[in-house]
């Protein structure tokens, strides 16, 4: 048995009716070389082989009785490799409406907590021969690097590529009794004080050291902000609150999804061009879109939005490579100003102090503190909210969640079929309707939007708008756009 951190965990006590903790992907690849080659077959047999290996996979949850403490894992005793592996097809032509249709209604159903919380789909009927493979996974079992390297081992660098060897799979374990469960509990309550003590003694010393390490930075961040910087960049990251938008309201448990594809090569003429890293690009590039969908309802804020940027905290030497080792940072998105190539130098300088302010943060000692937060308080908390529809009243830290993960630059195979796009499917929250993330694969930057079905009925415009807005990103360097990965993606 292993229990959930109190970061793992809180995923799960975000769920409510209109919230769902599950994070997905969606992977298209070509026709199978052979004939004979079925795409559920490929995926469930690919699934199953590799399965000594996806811890993740085989885990079922057991909950600890009055929610008097975080949930445990255990390896399911009752695993049923069919439940989880589904087959079915897109309607009508196969194309990227009727594919995004259903994928915003896969992602619109929680997943059952009396399994191992994921859910696999076959989908075939796409244009041209493809199929995809559309995978839901619980927050609570991985973040999104984890995700990454969980795709990395279900994929081969080449073409049919023999499996390659794996290593026993762990013996189940046997479901433990409510009686059984609160004896674990009290034994951990016995040890909380000394764990609490050790948690605060790694705060106050990480203070210390953070403080002693970037005292005038630390000054800066901790001091009121002078007279006429309000709305600069380097301000990014004092604002608590954030404007209001028209996708920052309750949500329903309705979503949507679109996806389009950009070419990398685009993405690395801009960043060139202005001295910035490719994440300054996408955050510019979603203030742009972001811009245009606000001007186009005549409800654009005079402030900045705000945006959440996931922040992976992993080390490599972590004991437990399936857990969430994530933070996040807050950063100011120029949606205020009009002129692209400001845009593009505002989002450079807004990461850049939200990073610097990240730096300042103890994460790994909040992360400990994380543990003794109390289950049934923060699921009533979260319920509360849905409840109580608090997210209509009250302003939230952030707009909208953005992320950016690099992904391999070669291509990858599953059997015969070669991936051709890695669409990440992420999550939305009370008060924010709207979820950008951006996976890179190949030579091309795969972009996923999911959103509110009542609060963003018209998603596929604000795809459209990342379109006109990377062009004329693009139009600003000495390079034009390229038209086969667009054409592609369309």
């Amino acid at each position: 048995m292993k229990q959930l951190s109190g970061l793992d965990a809180g995923f799960l006590y975000m769920e409510t009716p209109t919230t769902f903790g599950h994070i997905s992907s969606l992977s298209v690849y070509d026709k199978p070389d052979k004939d004979s080659e079925n795409p559920y077959e490929i995926l469930r047999g690919r699934l199953e082989q590799r399965l000594p290996l996806l811890e993740p996979l085989r885990r079922r949850l057991v909950e600890v009785p009055f929610q008097l403490d975080h949930p445990w894992w255990i390896e399911d005793p009752d695993f049923d490799l069919e439940f989880h592996v589904r087959h079915i097809a897109v309607p009508g032509s196969g194309g990227p409406r009727e594919l995004s249709d259903l994928v915003g209604r896969l992602i619109s159903r929680p997943l059952d907590r009396t399994r191992p919380l994921w859910e696999a789909y076959a989908i075939e009927g796409l244009r041209k021969g493809r199929w995809a493979a559309f995978i839901k996974m619980h927050h609570a079992t991985i973040d999104g690097a984890a995700g990454a390297l969980m795709t990395m081992m279900l994929l081969d660098a080449e073409a049919g590529a023999e499996p390659p060897p794996m290593p026993e799979t762990p013996p189940t374990e046997a479901v433990p009794t409510p009686l059984e469960m609160m004896g674990r509990t009290m034994m951990r309550y016995t040890s909380r004080p000394q764990r609490f003590f050790a948690a605060q003694n790694r705060m106050m010393g990480d203070l210390l050291r953070i403080a002693t390490n970037n005292a005038n930075q630390a000054r800066s961040m901790w001091s009121f902000p002078k007279p006429g910087r309000a709305d600069s960049a380097a301000g990014a990251s004092t604002s608590l609150v954030s404007p209001r938008t028209p996708f920052n309201k309750s949500i329903s448990p309705h979503r949507r999804f679109a996806y389009r594809s950009f070419s990398l090569d685009d993405a690395k003429a801009v960043k060139n061009h202005f001295e910035a890293s490719i994440n300054d690009v996408v955050m510019a590039a979603c203030a742009g879109a972001l811009r245009r969908y606000l001007v186009r309802h005549e409800a654009l804020p005079d402030q900045p939005l705000v945006a959440m940027v996931p922040v992976s905290i992993r080390t490599g030497e972590e004991e437990d490579m399936w857990t969430n080792r994530v933070s996040s940072i807050f950063s100011r998105l120029p949606t205020h100003i009009d002129d692209a190539a400001e845009r593009v130098r505002y989002a450079r300088d807004a990461m850049e102090s939200a990073k610097s302010s990240f730096d300042l943060v103890p994460t790994e000692s909040v992360l400990d503190f994380a543990q003794f937060a109390s289950p049934a308080l923060v699921s009533q908390a979260a319920g509360l909210m849905t409840r109580t529809h608090l997210a209509d009243q009250v302003r939230q830290p952030s707009n909208v969640v953005i992320s950016n993960v690099p992904g391999p630059r070669q291509a990858l195979y599953m059997g015969s079929a070669r991936l051709r796009h890695y669409y990440p499917v992420s999550t939305i929250a009370e008060g924010q309707g709207l979820n950008i993330t951006v996976q890179s694969y190949e030579d091309k930057l795969d972009l996923g939007l999911v959103g509110c079905r009542e609060l963003l009925p018209d998603l596929w415009h604000l795809i459209d708008d990342f379109e006109v807005e990377i062009a004329e990103l693009v139009a600003l360097t000495d390079s034009g756009p390229d038209a086969e990965v667009e054409a592609e993606a369309g």
